[in-house]
């Protein structure tokens, strides 16, 4: 089967179930951007050193990379009606038990941290704002009249915002570093 089809040459795709629909439809940008946080989380993994932290961190992204899989593919489907669904509650529960996990090495915040650190810490930042703008792009798609989304994939995209803020804490940690604190800007005398 050859890569290219030509089918999208004139701006649309196909949708599972067959619809076709503009390649900027809130649904393709849904999916896209979970795509785009699919390969974010793939060199964010990349990017972890082999430590007995970072090996477990790549275990638990390994999975939710499988996951991130099911839900565009549900994403992808022409309506909810028409998906198979792929994102339960027990996903939920799982990325939750990780968050309680991870968070229980790490000292409370007491002030806003820059995403900043070593090439572990900043690409899992990159994937969790990468994470925050799929959930923006679902519930987008969910307003628009016709269109809907299970609201296990909001909340499980919720969730995994939540985790891969303290994964990057705890990568910063394992590195031995320090997280890098926000400095309130001082106003410029006139």
């Amino acid at each position: 089967m050859k890569i290219y089809t030509k089918t999208g040459d004139a701006g649309a795709t196909g949708l599972i179930g067959g619809v076709r629909v503009s390649k900027d439809h809130p649904r393709i940008e849904a999916y896209g951007t979970v795509d785009e946080l699919n390969a974010a989380l793939g060199w964010a993994r990349s990017q972890c050193d082999g430590n007995d932290a970072t090996s477990a961190m790549d275990g638990l992204l390994s999975r939710i990379q499988n996951e991130l899989f099911a839900v565009g593919a549900e994403l992808a489907a022409e309506s909810e009606e028409k998906s198979e669904k792929w994102i339960c509650p027990e996903h939920i529960v799982a990325l939750e038990q990780s968050i309680d996990e991870y968070q229980s090495g790490l000292q409370p915040l007491s002030q806003f941290i820059l995403p900043a650190g070593n090439s572990a810490t900043a690409s899992l930042h990159v994937a969790r704002a990468i994470c925050r703008r799929a959930e923006r792009r679902v519930i987008t798609l969910d307003h628009q009249e016709g269109q809907s989304v299970s609201a296990d994939i909001v909340v499980y995209l919720n969730r995994l915002g939540d985790l891969l803020f303290v994964l990057a804490r705890s990568a910063t940690l394992a590195a031995g570093l320090e997280d890098v604190p926000w400095k309130k800007p001082t106003p410029k005398s006139k």
